[in-house]
């Protein structure tokens, strides 16, 4: 049966990952090839800057992958990979879940469970992460501090993820005793402040590009559009409540089609008069 879990949470998140790709080719990858151009537009103002005071740079050698490629095949196979991890980490999730609650409460609809678990990992996995450091199109950032601003979003992510399972085994274990409504507002309730606390000891960053000036002052170059940046964090939003709905509810319809089939296999048949 975990064998079978396992596998359909592999399906889902391949199915999952195939739609969320879809949307993010039409309205994701656009709004990034607007951050790739101002980049390039923005190196090319940098330049022209420094050789008029006297400066002079170098080339940065032309890109290795052309942005079709990436757009295409490299965010394809990006989407599916994650997606494929997320609906694995989900059938083991839902495995182990499901092995407490089945046991203690039969009357439990396993469809429901997996729906709660979605909802949980969203939060969990993207939620709190993206709350902590929203997404930032290419060209926001200062190269400087990737290395610390990736430790960061590692940490919160793995951090957040720790602290949910930690949450949910509060809330199953004081359920038989103070009751499910009460017990889910305590776990979810000391969910957050330890979120909360941890986001608040983590450093935080705003390095979206200013407008490249003179000496003198005089805006050479505009600073990065707000319009992008705020397209492409509501547009990577959709994107992950896709990829995360269209995992669930695959995964609960497959849980549904095995119910009814082990219940088909598993009755008595009745021999025609």
């Amino acid at each position: 049966m975990e064998k079978k879990l396992i596998g359909a949470g592999l399906l889902s998140g391949l199915i999952a990952g195939i739609i969320s790709f879809v949307f993010a080719r039409f309205y994701l990858e656009p709004v990034v090839s607007k951050a790739v151009d101002y980049e390039g537009e923005r190196s090319e103002a940098e330049e022209a800057l420094a050789h008029t005071v006297g400066g002079h740079s170098h080339g940065d050698g032309g890109e290795v992958f052309t942005r079709a490629m990436q757009e295409n095949l490299g965010a394809g196979v990006g989407n599916l990979v994650f997606a494929l991890c997320m609906g694995a980490f989900f059938g083991v999730a839902f495995t182990v879940l499901w092995s407490y609650l089945g046991n203690r409460y039969p009357a439990t609809d396993a469809r429901a469970v997996a729906g709660a678990l979605g909802a949980i990992g969203f939060v969990a996995v993207f939620g709190v992460p993206f709350f902590a450091y929203p997404a930032n199109p290419p060209a926001v950032g200062d190269d400087d501090t990737i290395g610390e601003r990736t430790g960061a979003f590692l940490t919160v992510t793995i951090a957040s993820v720790v602290l949910m399972i930690v949450a949910v085994a509060l809330e199953l274990w004081l359920r038989p005793r103070i009751g499910g409504l009460v017990s889910a507002v305590v776990g979810g309730a000391a969910y957050v402040i330890a979120v909360g606390v941890t986001i608040a000891l983590l450093p935080s960053f705003d390095e979206v590009p200013e407008p490249v000036r003179t000496d003198a002052g005089q805006i050479v170059f505009p600073g990065f559009p707000a319009d992008v940046v705020a397209d492409f964090r509501v547009y990577t939003i959709t994107n992950q409540v896709i990829l995360w709905t269209v995992l669930t509810v695959t995964f609960a319809l497959i849980l549904g089609a095995m119910a009814r089939s082990k219940s088909s296999s598993t009755s008595p048949t009745v021999d025609a008069v």
